[in-house]
Parts: structure tokens; sequence; C-alpha cells
């Protein structure tokens, strides 16, 4: 193991800490820049056509590894949504936080529905959000195999077009605080998002 101290240990840490904000594989520039695009991500998709929120599960679940370490406990409110453009799901989306927090700072997502939750995001002054990063999911693992059910359970659903867009692969997520109370936002993007970047 190499001291902390020497330049090869400095670099070692600066590679390690480079690739837990962004990808280490190569991606297109336009699913890059989907990956680091601030502000609101539906304004973004609605550039692209009309955009409609698929709710595939909200309520109380246990929590991923990351999200255990952000809210200090093993289960928390849960809803998982499947963003959708003209009809095509575009965006696998899941979005944490704690039981307390729904009953105080975050009470407004169980009236969420079928509403954006960038609505809730980004039209309240005291909201914050926090850096941005690459979300750590094993490739082809649970996490990932979570979200591609989900978009088959979304195919199956009556009276729905014929899905055309492959499963999410490129994730990201932040951290939203309202009144020191967290809610970690994690979104999975479509490979056919790597073409259709909106500035």
């Amino acid at each position: 193991m190499l001291p902390r101290s020497s330049p090869q240990a400095t670099r070692a840490h600066a590679r390690r800490a480079k690739a837990l904000h962004w990808p280490v594989q190569p991606v297109s520039p336009a699913l890059r820049r989907w990956l680091k695009a601030p502000g609101s991500l539906t304004a973004r998709l609605r550039a692209l056509g009309a955009v409609q929120v698929e709710v595939m599960s909200q309520g109380t679940k246990r929590l991923w590894p990351a999200e255990r370490r952000l809210l200090r406990q093993a289960s928390g409110h849960v809803r998982e949504v499947i963003l959708c453009v003209d009809g095509q799901p575009m965006v696998w989306a899941r979005s944490v936080t704690t039981p307390r927090a729904l009953k105080g700072p975050w009470k407004a997502l169980k009236g969420l529905g079928t509403r954006p939750l960038a609505e809730l995001l980004f039209s309240h002054a005291r909201v914050r959000r926090g850096q941005l990063a690459q979300h750590d999911w094993q490739r082809c693992g649970p996490q990932q195999a979570r979200a591609h059910r989900d978009w088959q359970r979304l195919a199956r659903r009556p009276h729905r077009p014929a899905i055309a867009t492959a499963p999410p692969g490129w994730a990201r997520q932040s951290v939203f605080w309202h009144h020191s109370a967290p809610l970690r936002v994690m979104e999975a993007f479509a490979p056919c998002m790597r073409g259709r970047f909106t500035p």
C-alpha cells in the first residue's frame, strides 16, 4: 500500500475522486452533457416534447447503500418514476428521504402524484441543491436491474405505445436540502438520450 503522503498516493486519490464524480467509461459528448446539466431536467425534456410522469412505486422501502449513508437509516420514503417524452420513456428516477422529513419540509412529496418532482424542487426559494455526481451503480447489478424491470412493467401497461427506447444505463445523483432535511434524487438516462441534448 502506498504511503498517504507519497506523490503516487496523491495521484491515486485524485483518480478515485474523479471516478466518483463522473463516468470512467467513455460516453458520448451529448450524454455527458445530460449528466452534468444543471437546473430542471423536466424543463430540458419539455424542449424535446410532451413530458409525462409514470409513477412506478412510492412508499417506505429499504434503502440502497449510498442512501443509507446519507440518511443514516435502513429504510425511508422512496418514489420511483419514469419520465416519458411523447410517450417514450427517457429517464428512470428515484427520490428518497426520511419519514420524518416527509412529515415536515418534504411533506409535499406525498401529494405529488404524476406531477414532476421539479415543480417542488425548483419553485421553492429555500430548496438548495448539492453537487451533481455520477450515481455509482454496478453494471447489470441489482439496482440497475430494478430500473430495467420498471421499463418492462411500463411496456405492459394497457393503452401504451410500443416502447422503442432501451433501458437506462448512465445515471447521476444529487441531494436537495430543505430546512436541513435531505432529499436524494437519482436520474438514469436511456441510451437514446446521447443524441438529444437540449441546451
